[in-house]
């Protein structure tokens, strides 16, 4: 008990935040970077696994298999472009959970196949 009880520590925290800010791990400006790169990674996964999926429906739809393996290319690609269009919003995590969604959809008509 070598603390006192009216000793100041708004001093420790003070020097503490700014070493935090100065090693670069918290600032402002990357936590916007960040979100800006969630965003565009969002985007540019569910377009290209909506691209995907309906090449994957069209070539089902050509070739003999049950309809409903193409239906489920198809619905996971709209899963994934509605991902992409909520990632373009800032919805990053619903968008990954859509992405997540649509991918399983996608491998549900693979097996169907």
């Amino acid at each position: 008990m070598s603390g006192r009880p009216d000793s100041d520590t708004g001093r420790e925290n003070a020097d503490s935040e700014a070493a935090a800010g100065q090693d670069g791990t918290d600032g402002p400006a990357e936590t916007g970077e960040d979100a800006r790169r969630a965003r565009w990674t969002a985007v540019g996964t569910g377009a290209a696994l909506t691209l995907a999926g309906l090449a994957a429906a069209l070539l089902r739809l050509t070739r003999s298999a049950p309809a409903l393996v193409p239906a489920a290319y198809a619905g996971g690609a709209a899963l994934c472009a509605a991902a992409s269009l909520l990632g373009s919003r800032g919805r990053t995590r619903r968008a990954l959970w859509l992405l997540i969604a649509g991918v399983m959809v996608m491998a549900l008509g693979d097996q169907f196949d």
